[in-house]
């Protein structure tokens, strides 16, 4: 379990997350969705703990996360973030082995090498594994990275905008092996993402930011609404169901 409590965070003196408390479900994809700045980036960031809160507390499995060493951690949580440019040349299996680093300390075991072999076939990066990132497609390249978060086997796996720049294939592929993630191997998965339908498709749980506030979280069904999606977006927004599904319509609203 995952609890937050009056989280505050400043740029300077400019107010960015303004005392958010949250109690997020286990083994659901929560997604953080708002517009651009209302702190979605930076409240992952706060809780992976690769970025400093000004107040408050987070308590990962009821256990603040400064009392966490960061090893100890990494073995509860991986995240990665938007920007991901490896500077050396590293085939996919090089890359994903990285993922087993907070376990093995760079001297891999069997355990590790299985664990490797496990996240490049679930991302079925086989055909791949030998091939160098920049001979990657971006697509290609973000499931290798999401391949190396896997490996790191962590219960928690934090993913800021995964989808960025990705075609269609490539993003339904990723989200369809996120929810495989949940449902198979009971994982919980923190994404922030702007395809509103993205998250109405495959999503959990919703929390949606706006100018460093919580406005609004709950199932699909509870956020999903026109008159939800005009407070956090202030745009008016049809919802139509389709296949089951509750599609937002925005384009040329």
């Amino acid at each position: 379990m995952i609890e937050i409590e009056k989280i505050v965070k400043y740029y300077d003196k400019n107010l960015i997350l303004d005392e958010i408390d949250l109690r997020l479900p286990k083994e659901k994809i929560i997604a953080f969705i708002g517009s651009n700045g209302a702190g979605k980036s930076t409240l992952l960031s706060i809780v992976g703990r690769t970025l400093q809160k000004n107040s408050g507390n987070i308590y990962i499995d009821e256990r603040e996360i400064s009392e966490w060493k960061n090893r100890e951690l990494a073995t509860r949580l991986s995240i990665l973030q938007q920007s991901n440019n490896v500077l050396v040349k590293l085939t996919v299996e090089e890359l994903v082995s990285f993922g087993r680093f907070p376990h093995s300390q760079g001297k891999l075991t069997d355990i590790d090498y299985q664990k490797i072999e496990e996240a490049i076939t679930y991302m079925g990066l086989d055909a791949l594994r030998d091939c160098y990132l920049d001979e990657l497609s971006g697509g290609q390249k973000q499931m290798a990275y999401i391949a190396m978060t896997l490996a790191q086997d962590s219960e928690y796996i934090f993913l800021d905008e995964p989808l960025n720049n990705l075609d269609m294939k490539h993003s339904v592929q990723i989200m369809k092996i996120l929810k495989k993630l949940v449902t198979e191997l009971k994982k919980t998965i923190l994404i922030v993402i702007h395809d509103i339908n993205f998250v109405s498709c495959y999503s959990d749980y919703i929390i949606a930011l706006k100018n460093g506030k919580i406005i609004a979280q709950g199932s699909n069904e509870e956020v999903m609404k026109p008159e939800i999606l005009k407070q956090i977006y202030d745009i008016d927004i049809d919802i139509q169901c389709i296949g089951d599904k509750n599609i937002c319509l925005y384009y040329g609203t």
